[in-house]
C-alpha cells in the first residue's frame, strides 16, 4: 500500500488569497531612523564647540593659528599642562583669584537664590494670604523681563548705596530668581498633598517641623534643579559683573578672560594670550561639568518617585 506524497503548499498562496509580503522597512521603522538621524545631527551640533574648545585649549598662540591638525584637531605640540602652568602664574595667577571669584559670586548667589526660591514657592502653593494672586501675577511678568535689561537700572541703585565694585553688587542681584520660584511653585503644588500637611498639622506638628521633615524632602528634585539653574547662570554671568565691577582683582572669569582677549586683539598690547583664554574657558567649564554629575543622580531619583506616584 502506498500512500501519495502530500500536496506543495506554496507559501505565497493561502485558503483566504496571496499572502502580501512583508515590506523591508515599516513606517513606524522609517520614522525611528529619520528620528535617530535628526538626534545624531543635533548632538554633533552640541558637541562640536565644546570639542573644539578641548582641542584648542591644548595649543600653543603658534599652533592655533599655525599648527598642523587643523582647528579641529591636535597640533604636534601638546601644550595644555604648559597653558595650565602659565594661568597659575601669568600677571601674578590672577586666573586663580578670578576662579575663586567665580565660585563666590555662583555658588553663593545660587545658594541663596534656591533658599529664597523654595521659601516663596512653598508659600505661594500651600498658603492662602491676600494678594496672592495678584503677587505670582507681578512674579509671572518678571519673569519675562530680560536680565540684561535690569543691569543700568541696578547698577544706579547700587551706585547710590555706595555698592558698586564690591562683591555685593554681583551677589545680591543674584538672589532673585523669578523662573526658580514659579518652578518651585508649580511642583510643590502636585508633588506635597495638602492632606498630608493636615495630617501632620492634626497630629501637633508646627508649620516649621512640617514644612522641614514633611514638605522640605519631597522637594528635593526640584531644590537641585533650581539650585543648578541658579549656580550656572551666576557663573556664566557676564554685563552684570562688567558693569557692576572695575577693580581687577574682583572679576569673575567670565569677565577676566574677555579682558585678556581683549589684550590679544590690541597692537599695543603686551603679548599674544590666546592660548590662556583658550585654556581658560576650558577649565572654567569643568567645575560646571563635575556639578551636574554628581547632582545627576538626584534628578533620576525625582523622575522614580514621579513614575511610581
Amino acid at each position: 500500500m502506498t500512500t501519495s506524497p502530500l500536496p506543495l503548499i506554496d507559501d505565497a498562496i493561502t485558503e483566504s488569497g496571496p499572502r502580501k509580503k512583508r515590506p523591508d522597512v515599516l513606517p513606524g521603522e522609517r520614522k525611528q531612523v529619520g528620528m535617530h538621524i535628526l538626534l545624531t545631527i543635533a548632538a554633533l551640533y552640541f558637541l562640536l564647540p565644546i570639542w573644539w574648545l578641548v582641542v584648542a585649549g591644548t595649543k600653543s598662540t603658534q599652533g592655533l593659528f599655525n599648527g598642523t591638525g587643523g582647528p579641529l584637531w591636535f597640533d604636534q605640540n601638546f601644550a595644555l599642562f604648559d597653558n595650565i602652568a602659565q594661568l597659575a602664574t601669568y600677571n601674578g595667577g590672577i586666573y586663580v583669584r578670578w576662579l575663586g571669584n567665580s565660585f563666590l559670586y555662583a555658588f553663593g548667589g545660587g545658594v541663596g537664590a534656591t533658599v529664597l526660591a523654595v521659601l516663596a514657592g512653598y508659600a505661594f502653593a500651600k498658603y492662602r494670604f491676600r494678594g496672592r494672586s495678584v503677587s505670582f501675577m507681578v512674579l509671572l511678568a518678571s519673569v519675562m523681563v530680560p536680565a540684561t535689561a535690569l543691569v543700568i537700572p541696578t547698577y544706579v541703585l547700587f551706585n547710590n548705596l555706595g555698592l558698586t565694585n564690591t562683591v555685593w553688587a554681583v551677589i545680591l542681584p543674584s538672589l532673585l530668581s523669578p523662573f526658580g520660584v514659579y518652578l518651585m511653585r508649580v511642583y510643590i503644588q502636585d508633588a506635597i498633598p495638602d492632606e498630608l500637611l493636615d495630617a501632620a498639622r492634626v497630629d501637633g506638628s508646627g508649620e516649621f517641623r512640617t514644612f522641614a521633615t514633611i514638605a522640605l524632602p519631597l522637594m528635593r528634585p526640584a531644590i537641585v534643579t533650581v539650585l543648578l539653574l541658579s549656580v550656572v547662570g551666576g557663573w556664566n554671568n557676564y554685563f552684570l559683573p562688567l558693569a557692576m565691577l572695575s577693580d581687577q582683582t574682583l572679576l569673575p572669569v567670565t569677565v577676566g578672560l574677555n579682558t585678556w582677549q581683549v589684550q590679544s586683539n590690541s597692537a599695543t598690547a603686551g603679548g599674544l594670550v590666546w592660548n590662556l583664554v583658550t585654556s581658560g574657558s576650558l577649565v572654567s567649564v569643568i567645575p560646571l561639568i563635575i556639578a551636574f554629575l554628581l547632582l545627576q543622580k538626584y534628578w533620576q531619583g525625582g523622575l522614580s518617585m514621579g513614575s511610581i506616584k
